[in-house]
């Protein structure tokens, strides 16, 4: 599995509003000079953070973004969930039921339907306020 750039910046993008979550709205043109991201790349990622229910909106003088519960509820599942679609491993497994003529017979569906459960188990057990209370020089989430 690899995470795309849409990924990777939708997770920046909330971790920053988690750091800021008790500041109020936040102006996007502030997260993106604080993680060296396009304001124009951010404004791409934000309807499927909103999709996913993950940020609340005000426009306006005062305007910006904040996240829609407290960085303790969202995990880095829903983040990328939202951002990416899907995390499955292999395509086949992206419909439920799988629709793939080979998926009663696959030797290696029950492999990828391993890692896909590892994978979410994971990221389900890491939300924004972990991320955020780890500590940059240690590494809390190896397996």
């Amino acid at each position: 599995m690899k995470i795309s750039t849409r990924g990777r910046y939708s997770f920046r993008m909330m971790i920053d509003l988690a750091q800021h979550y008790n500041e109020g709205f936040i102006a996007l043109k502030d997260i993106s000079a604080r993680q060296n991201i396009s304001k124009k790349y951010l404004e791409q990622i934000i309807p499927f953070l909103n999709r996913s229910n993950l940020l609340r909106t005000n426009r306006g003088h005062q305007g910006g973004y904040q996240l829609a519960m407290p960085p303790s509820e969202i995990t880095v599942k829903d983040i990328l969930l939202s951002a990416e679609g899907s995390l499955a491993p292999v395509s086949c497994m992206e419909n439920d039921p799988n629709l793939c003529e080979n998926c009663e017979t696959c030797l290696t569906l029950p492999v990828y339907q391993g890692l896909y459960q590892v994978i979410t188990e994971y990221l389900e057990g890491i939300t924004l306020q972990d991320v955020i209370d780890s500590q940059p020089d240690s590494c809390e989430y190896y397996i």
